[in-house]
């Protein structure tokens, strides 16, 4: 069996995974159902449903923010209708993996912050850590709830030309893009209600309600039926839908910085009925900006005392403070010593190659290949202080080579790693474009993994950058039992 002449007319087969396609171009077991039906759809038939698909997202009011397009900055957020199939086996590799990972990370932050043993068995280097621009020394000997300091965790895999998946970031700090996951799931299943129903996809609707069951269980001692809020930076943010959609989805208040107040070293909420007491605050508001009276002091979107008071235990913050030190991209190198120094085990899930740029034997190696590498700048996030050497200028990677000199520390480098590939519906057609995948991972009393994640797609032909901050798209993941 072959691609059809007209449906797939334009799908090219390479070095690239292929989600769908086996290298003879016969359709992978998992996708064959969805192949037969693409096969027997007309195009009109796509781009109705692509409509009513966009139509849904309009009206939902789903957008996000391109800070960098000159045609206006909110955007309704681009969806594929084809959905990207994982199997039952390959999740479970893949939940084992982040169990590991997210645990390995929780005792490492634990660590750094209290007797330092990793540092002084010279595992990670100190300096590293110390000279991190998320680490947080106010955080030094503080306790936090159950020993969890990152209860919402999304982390970025990609699929390796050889079929197996590898972790490409950690994001601890407010990782975004859940909404798009639950939303997605919503119009698959209105567009292609009887393609869905013929798969025995694993549900993901019980999102919100296992993120307030994590967020419950931090509760600060002697709250026994915890009062939770989502803390958003308000409505200029660009993920202020997402802060709306979860607040709504768990049935928690949002807030601002300006709706709570600090007294007696305990946070409350104004209400009309007055002052009522607030235990958990699943806070999206990056940590420079969280207290002005403990970080900048110019913010005016945080709350005054906040961390008095979680420094005191009376209120828990998700994710902690200073947890970004463990998503620094220069961290991330040393991720598989840390599950090793921790459990004693081996990483389930593997790093990509990564050079560290401070040092001076790689840093050369990388300025004489900047055309075939990735440099990334290590506190940053969202695709935003970037470059992708084979598809750069040479006035870009001459930039980038004059940043690196400059400050070293703030860039890692890694080789081009082709992404894989899924099918997507285009101009009327079906095409490949390379995609990541983000699962998400909450922890308060256990570790709880929503069988899907984001599928982000990189929807210019070729590109590898699937950041919906650089005009990406999203599909939904189904994970199949």
């Amino acid at each position: 069996m072959t691609p059809a002449p007209d449906t797939f007319s334009r799908y090219d087969l390479d070095s690239a995974y292929d989600e769908m396609f086996e290298p003879n171009a016969k359709p992978r077991p998992q996708y064959r159902a969805l192949y037969e039906r693409l096969l027997g759809m007309p195009p009109d038939i796509w781009k109705a449903r692509q409509e009513q698909a966009d139509l849904m997202f309009l009206n939902q009011g789903i957008t996000f923010t391109v800070y960098a397009s000159n045609e206006g900055t909110e955007k309704i957020f681009p969806y594929d209708l084809l959905p990207r199939i994982i199997t039952a086996k390959e999740w479970s590799v893949l939940e084992k993996g982040l169990e590991q990972r997210i645990t390995a990370l929780n005792l490492f932050l634990h660590d750094i912050y209290h007797e330092g043993k990793i540092l002084k068995d010279k595992i990670v280097p100190r300096e590293m850590v110390l000279t991190c621009p998320h680490y947080r020394p106010e955080m030094v000997g503080i306790d936090v709830p159950n020993g969890v300091y990152v209860s919402v965790t999304g982390t970025d895999l990609i699929r390796l030309p050889d079929g197996s998946f590898a972790v490409l970031e950690d994001n601890l700090r407010v990782p975004s893009g859940v909404s798009y996951m639950l939303t997605n799931r919503q119009v698959m299943k209105h567009v292609f209600p009887l393609l869905f129903g013929s798969y025995d996809v694993r549900p993901i609707d019980h999102y919100g309600q296992e993120l307030l069951a994590a967020l419950k269980s931090l509760k600060p001692q002697g709250a026994d039926d915890p009062s939770v809020a989502l803390l958003t930076p308000g409505v200029f943010n660009s993920a202020y839908f997402e802060h709306t959609f979860l607040a709504r989805q768990m049935g928690v208040p949002l807030v601002e910085g300006r709706d709570l107040v600090v007294y007696n070293k305990r946070v409350f909420r104004r209400t009309t009925n007055g002052l009522q007491r607030v235990d958990v605050i699943y806070r999206r508001i990056d940590d420079d900006f969280l207290d002005p009276k403990a970080f900048r002091p110019d913010s005016v979107l945080g709350v005054p005392g906040i961390f008095e008071a979680f420094a005191a235990g009376n209120v828990a913050l998700a994710n902690a403070p200073g947890t970004g030190v463990a998503d620094d991209k220069g961290i991330y190198a040393y991720v598989p010593r840390i599950i090793k120094y921790y459990l004693g085990e081996d990483a389930i899930l593997q790093n990509i190659e990564t050079h560290i740029l401070a040092e001076e034997k790689p840093r050369e190696m990388v300025l004489q290949n900047l055309d075939k590498m990735v440099v990334k700048a290590v506190g940053e996030s969202g695709g935003y202080g970037m470059l992708i050497g084979p598809h750069a200028t040479q006035a870009q990677r001459d930039e980038f080579a004059l940043k690196i000199r400059e400050n070293p520390r703030n860039y890692i480098a890694q080789p081009t790693i082709m992404l894989s590939r899924a099918p997507c519906i285009l101009d009327g057609t079906v095409d490949g474009r390379h995609v990541d995948l983000r699962p998400y991972i909450l922890y308060g009393d256990k570790v709880r993994i929503i069988p899907g994640g984001l599928t982000r797609v990189a929807l210019r032909k070729g590109s590898l950058v699937v950041n919906s901050s650089q005009g990406g798209g999203s599909k939904d993941t189904w994970v199949l039992y």
